[in-house]
């Protein structure tokens, strides 16, 4: 029978896990060379670290620290999915796995807390959901969000990004920048809001491009809106959709109709 010594036991448990150094020690709060010199047999682990160890991996501390076989620990429930609520942290990682990521990773608390998951949730995220301070993935919300579609107080979206400060294809904020913006200043190339500046159509209250409409406007085509309920209804949205049709030919249909629905006849 091979009797196996505890940096052994760590180095094995650990790659069953899945594992890297790396994410081993996020989770213990020390270094990646001090999980490097356990494995190497060079240093050893102080008692607090142990005893997360053999909660992480679901084994009993005696059977981890003496050499030989390891048992499993029947009265540790959190090993299977494991997790981790020591000190600042909170930690959990599903078994079950997508493409290589956990479905599940959730990893926060005081620091670099970094989640990776089809569904990751930290103070850094990166996932195909990903909530966190900072996240990124196919759809992101957080503090600083970067995906395909973010939600975010700074949102960066390819597709669609929504925030106090966002940009995107769509672009819906306080500050909008994009290609199709809605904001108070909104800023792309067809553009509403209390401020609207674009380089094809702008709607607002001041609108600044070559189609503007508005209020207070500067371009090539001028719609100056008079209604007393400033809601553009003393514009006509077909005469807007004409100009937009002689200016830029090809505009896709839905976008016309998207800048002028609401206009009157």
């Amino acid at each position: 029978m091979i009797r196996m010594k505890f940096y052994e036991k760590l180095q094995k448990l650990r790659k069953e896990k899945g594992l890297s150094q790396e994410e081993l020690a996020e989770m213990l709060g020390v270094s990646r060379q001090s999980v490097s010199k356990w494995e190497s047999g060079v240093t050893y682990p102080e008692t607090e670290k142990l005893l997360i160890i053999s909660e992480i991996f679901g084994v009993t501390l005696d059977s981890l620290l003496k050499d030989g076989d390891m048992e499993k620990d029947t009265e540790n429930r959190v090993s299977d999915p494991y997790w981790v609520t020591r000190g600042r942290q909170y930690e959990y990682k599903s078994d079950k796995t997508f493409n290589g990521l956990p479905l599940v990773h959730v990893n926060i608390g005081f620091g670099v807390k970094r989640a990776k998951g089809v569904i990751a949730i930290g103070n850094i995220a990166t996932g195909y959901l990903s909530i966190g301070l900072i996240s990124a993935g196919f759809m992101s919300f957080g503090l600083i969000g970067v995906g395909l579609i973010s939600f975010s107080l700074l949102a960066i979206g390819l597709l669609l990004a929504v925030g106090t400060v966002s940009l995107g294809i769509f672009s819906i904020g306080a500050i909008a920048f994009g290609i199709f913006t809605l904001g108070a200043i909104s800023i792309g190339m067809y553009s509403i809001g209390a401020l609207a500046v674009a380089t094809r159509v702008a709607v607002g209250d001041h609108a600044y491009a070559p189609i503007a409409v508005g209020r207070t406007v500067r371009g090539t085509y001028e719609f100056i809106d008079t209604s007393i309920g400033r809601d553009f209804s003393s514009v006509s949205g077909e005469e807007v959709r004409q100009a937009i049709q002689t200016q830029y030919p090809g505009t896709w249909e839905w976008a016309e109709h998207w800048m002028t629905w609401f206009m009157g006849r």
